[in-house]
C-alpha cells in the first residue's frame, strides 16, 4: 500500500526559495515560518484523514513528502504530540494515535460540558453574539445543502465549524482553547466513521434548536439542547467506533 500524500507546504509548492539576510533573528524567523508550515499542513493531514488513525512514518519520509528539512518537521511533531494528535515512536518515527473507545469517551465528556457552557455564555449575550449567531446558521445551512448533494465529508465540514463558532465565539477564552483541543482529538475518530454513520437531518435540526434558544436568551434551553446534541452525535461515533 503506498503512503498517504501529504499536502507540500507551501513554500516547497512555490518553486522558489526566499532570499534572507544573514542575521540571527531573520534566520530565527525563517525557522519558525517553516515549523508553522509543517506543522498546519501535518495538523490539516490528520485532522481531514489523509494521515489516517494508527499510520506510522519516519520524519524523513514526512519532510520528503512536504518538501522540507527534518529539524522543522520534527519541530511540527513534537507541537503535535503535545495536542494528542500523534506520538513519537523512540527509532520508528511518529504514529497518528490510534482510535481508542476510552480516549474518546473522556473526550466527549468534555465536550458535551465545555459546548454547554458556550451555549449558556452565547444566549446570555444575544446582542454580542449576533455575528456568532449568523456565522453558525450559515454552517447549518451549508450541512443541511451537503446532506441533500449527498457529500458527507462537505457535511462534516460545515458541522465542524458550527462546533468551533459555538466554542470559539462564547467570550471565554480559556474554554476555547481547550474545547478547540478537544475537538481536534475527535475529528479522526469522525472522519474515520463517517461513512458508517446513518446520514439524516437531526444534527441540523437541532443546531437550529439551539440557535433559536440563544437568540432568545433562553440560557437554561441552550444548555439543554447543546449537551443533549452532543451526547447524542458522540454515541452514534461510539457506536461506529464499537463496529470497526
Amino acid at each position: 500500500m503506498s503512503d498517504p500524500v501529504v499536502p507540500a507546504s507551501p513554500q516547497s509548492r512555490s518553486g522558489a526559495a526566499r532570499v534572507y539576510p544573514h542575521d540571527p533573528l531573520t534566520q530565527a524567523q525563517r525557522k519558525d515560518s517553516l515549523v508553522d508550515d509543517a506543522y498546519r499542513a501535518l495538523k490539516a493531514s490528520v485532522l481531514d484523514g489523509t494521515l489516517p488513525a494508527g499510520y506510522q512514518a519516519v520524519e524523513q519520509r514526512i519532510a520528503e513528502q512536504l518538501g522540507m528539512s527534518r529539524t522543522p518537521v520534527h519541530e511540527a511533531i513534537i507541537r503535535l504530540q503535545h495536542e494528542g494528535l500523534v506520538r513519537v515512536l523512540p527509532r520508528r518515527g511518529v504514529q497518528v494515535l490510534p482510535i481508542s473507545t476510552a480516549d474518546m469517551v473522556e473526550v466527549y465528556q468534555l465536550l458535551v460540558a465545555m459546548e454547554g457552557m458556550a451555549a449558556v455564555l452565547l444566549s446570555q449575550h444575544p446582542e454580542r453574539s449576533e455575528r456568532s449567531v449568523r456565522l453558525m446558521e450559515e454552517a447549518t445551512n451549508e450541512m443541511d445543502r451537503a446532506l441533500k448533494a449527498g457529500d458527507l465529508r462537505g457535511w462534516a465540514r460545515a458541522d465542524d465549524q458550527f462546533h468551533r463558532l459555538l466554542v470559539g465565539e462564547c467570550g471565554n477564552a480559556r474554554l476555547a482553547r481547550v474545547a478547540s483541543t478537544m475537538i481536534d482529538q475527535a475529528q479522526p475518530a469522525r472522519m474515520l466513521t463517517l461513512p458508517f454513520q446513518p446520514a439524516s437531518n437531526v444534527s441540523v435540526q437541532e443546531h437550529r434548536q439551539l440557535l433559536s434558544a440563544i437568540r432568545a436568551g433562553d440560557a437554561t434551553g441552550a444548555r439543554a439542547v447543546a449537551e443533549g446534541h452532543r451526547t447524542r452525535a458522540s454515541g452514534d461515533i461510539l457506536k461506529a467506533i464499537e463496529r470497526l
